[in-house]
C-alpha cells in the first residue's frame, strides 16, 4: 500500500520570526461512502450490501451514545474509543466544577492488527504545495 504526501513549506505559529521549514503532509487520494465501504465488506463475506449498511449505520449510532454513558468502546484489535475532555485550572479542587470543562473530544486510539497495517504503508513523494497560511 502507498500513500502520497506533498512538500509543504509552513512557518512556526509560535515565532514569526524563525525561518520556514518544509514538512511531508499526506495527501487523500479520494473518499469511500458508507455505501461503497459496505460493497467491499459484502464482497469478502457472507452479509449483502444492505444488511452491510444497516449494520454499520447501527454502529455508528451506538458508538456516541456509548461514549456520552461515560464507556470506553473496545473493538479489539481495530481500537478503542474514549472521551477527553479539556478544561479550565481552578486554584482549589472544590473549585473545580462540570463548568470548568471547555471542550469535549472522541480519541481513538488503535489496536494490534491496525498498527499492523499502517507499518506496512509506504510512502510516495509527490511535489511542492504551495501553502499561503502562514
Amino acid at each position: 500500500m502507498t500513500v502520497k504526501f506533498n512538500v509543504v513549506e509552513r512557518g512556526n505559529p509560535s515565532n514569526r520570526e524563525a525561518p520556514k521549514k518544509f514538512y511531508a503532509s499526506v495527501v487523500s487520494t479520494g473518499r469511500k461512502t458508507l455505501r461503497q465501504m459496505a460493497g467491499r465488506i459484502s464482497e469478502i463475506s457472507t452479509v449483502s450490501p444492505a444488511d452491510t449498511v444497516a449494520v454499520i449505520e447501527a454502529f455508528l449510532m451506538t458508538i456516541p451514545q456509548e461514549l456520552a454513558e461515560g464507556n470506553v468502546v473496545e473493538l479489539g484489535d481495530f481500537g478503542n474509543f474514549w472521551l477527553k475532555a479539556n478544561s479550565e485550572g481552578s486554584d482549589t479542587a472544590e473549585d473545580v466544577r462540570a463548568g470548568n470543562i471547555t471542550n469535549l473530544l472522541p480519541r481513538f486510539n488503535p489496536g494490534k492488527e491496525f498498527k499492523k497495517i499502517l507499518a506496512t504503508v509506504e510512502f510516495e513523494k509527490g511535489g511542492l504545495v504551495n501553502n499561503e497560511e502562514d
